[in-house]
């Protein structure tokens, strides 16, 4: 069974991911706000993709505040966690902004919140998830 690790800050939104991806998908759901417990769990391969909030409002690393583009480049540059698939969600889409995030982050997709297409939603993630199989 596959695993989604969810770095998200509300709670909210959270309990909607991981009713999706169970109910949906099929899938095995973590989730945590925790910087390091994320890395760690990244690093264990644990998790086959992580859904990374942007905004993270509390997370800190190191002392550091730190939002999803960050922890993401975190990872994308650790050769041990280069080849996770992440997934960047944010309720802040502007023409553009997905581009630069993208970019900025390294990340493999983008989503934006609300999720609406519940079923786009389980198929982008499984398609992210299998392709990394190979």
């Amino acid at each position: 069974m596959k695993t989604v690790l969810i770095v998200e800050d509300d709670p909210i939104n959270a309990r909607v991911f991981s009713k999706i991806l169970t109910k949906r998908g099929g899938m095995d759901v973590k989730h945590t706000e925790d910087v390091e417990e994320v890395i760690k769990i990244a690093q264990s391969g644990e998790a086959d993709l992580i859904l990374m909030d942007v905004s993270l409002a509390r997370s800190m690393y190191q002392g550091k505040s730190v939002d999803g583009i960050k922890i993401t480049q975190m990872l994308k540059s650790d050769p041990q966690t280069a080849k996770l698939p992440v997934i960047l969600v944010t309720a802040h889409a502007m023409e553009g902004d997905r581009e630069n995030f993208l970019k900025q982050s390294g990340a493999n997709g983008y989503i934006s919140k609300p999720v609406v297409d519940h079923q786009q939603f389980v198929d982008q993630i499984i398609t992210l998830i299998s392709n990394n199989d190979v």
